[in-house]
């Protein structure tokens, strides 16, 4: 089935469908990871975001039942260069194609992916739509695409309950903002029990489980507008270790009265330099983030910057020098990888042992 990717801006791409067929609009925003797609799809900070691909062949060891961050892809849309309908691991369970149909979820292939890219680069992120309808017709739906807005990411991707996971002697309260499940697993594989609280949680609610340390995951949309989640933040900062992660980096900052602001086309992949300042030394690393902390805004007195990312020179880590809390932009849990930044995990282990 013929299929058209259509930006705000005019730009029209034409390809052929696969996934289920139907029409979608969503933020456009582009992955730099040669694999790793199924982490991806399922990534909750993915919300309200349609996804390219720079690595042109998608889907060659198909999609199984352990590669995956949440329970179901969270991605609007997805867009690739070549879709491989003839995978091969020993892993594989079902074909790229049917694990979206499975879910829902609308595809597009055979475009210029990397002319996409070169456009959402120079051009900053857009908003736009995948649609398979053979009537499509720019002009009607332009003002439909332009007016997309992604509204309250995290309370859609949050969780609804508390949840609880058996550990060791360590208790960690986690605030889940859209949670990568490998944040859990890297927890646990250090002997620690995990309870998760949706991201409106009260702060009694969160300390109600006496934990040793609190943790923010990572999560979708504008930092800004998780008001309540930055109001908790402010009465918890002090009272345990803390250790934030992407959102959650950028909400601690927020609390602390710094700011953020949107880059032009953010981070996304598993192949990011970032530069540990007081280690020296530089790390590849998982990112899926389109906001920053603004250096200016940093209170020096009180904050210092840990790590910095080696393409644009930004923010990637904070430490706060008056109470033991640090954060980091990047994603140490990886999933898909690399995993060498997990180092952070074991930290935050040693930050509650004091």
């Amino acid at each position: 089935m013929k299929a058209v990717l259509a930006l705000e801006d005019g730009t029209v791409f034409y390809g052929e469908g696969f996934g289920v067929l139907g029409e979608v609009i969503g933020e456009i925003v582009f992955n730099t990871g040669m694999t790793g797609y199924q982490e991806v799809l399922t990534d909750p900070s993915y919300c309200g975001q349609i996804v390219a691909m720079t690595y042109p062949l998608i889907g060659n060891y198909g999609a199984n039942d352990e590669d995956i961050e949440s329970v179901k892809p969270q991605v609007k849309g997805f867009i690739v260069r070549e879709l491989c309908n003839t995978p091969s691991n020993w892993r594989n369970k079902e074909t790229l194609d049917d694990y979206l149909k499975r879910y829902n979820i609308i595809g597009i292939q055979g475009i210029d992916t990397r002319a996409l890219t070169r456009i959402l680069r120079e051009k900053g992120t857009m908003k736009g739509m995948i649609s398979s309808d053979p009537e499509f017709n720019l002009e009607r739906k332009i003002d439909e695409i332009r007016a997309f807005e992604i509204k309250n990411p995290v309370d859609r991707v949050t969780t609804d309950k508390v949840l609880h996971y058996n550990g060791g002697d360590k208790r960690v309260s986690l605030i889940d903002l859209g949670m990568k499940q490998n944040i859990v697993r890297s927890l646990q594989k250090r002997g620690c029990e995990v309870y998760v609280f949706p991201a409106n949680s009260k702060p009694e609610e969160i300390l109600s489980v006496n934990p040793d340390g609190i943790m923010l995951s990572n999560g979708p949309g504008n930092p800004k507008d998780c008001t309540g989640t930055i109001n908790s933040i402010k009465q918890l900062m002090g009272k345990k270790p803390m250790f934030g992660i992407c959102l959650g980096h950028q909400l601690i900052a927020l609390a602390n009265d710094a700011d953020t602001q949107k880059l032009k086309y953010g981070h996304r992949g598993c192949n990011h330099p970032v530069k540990d300042i007081e280690k020296n030394l530089t790390y590849i690393t998982s990112q899926n983030h389109g906001y920053t902390i603004v250096e200016s805004s940093l209170d020096t007195s009180r904050m210092t910057v840990t790590h910095r990312n080696m393409n644009d020179g930004t923010i990637e880590g904070v430490r706060y020098k008056d109470m033991p809390v640090f954060t980091v932009q990047f994603h140490p849990e990886a999933s898909p990888g690399p995993t060498d930044t997990e180092y952070l995990f074991d930290e935050f282990i040693a930050m509650m042992n004091k």
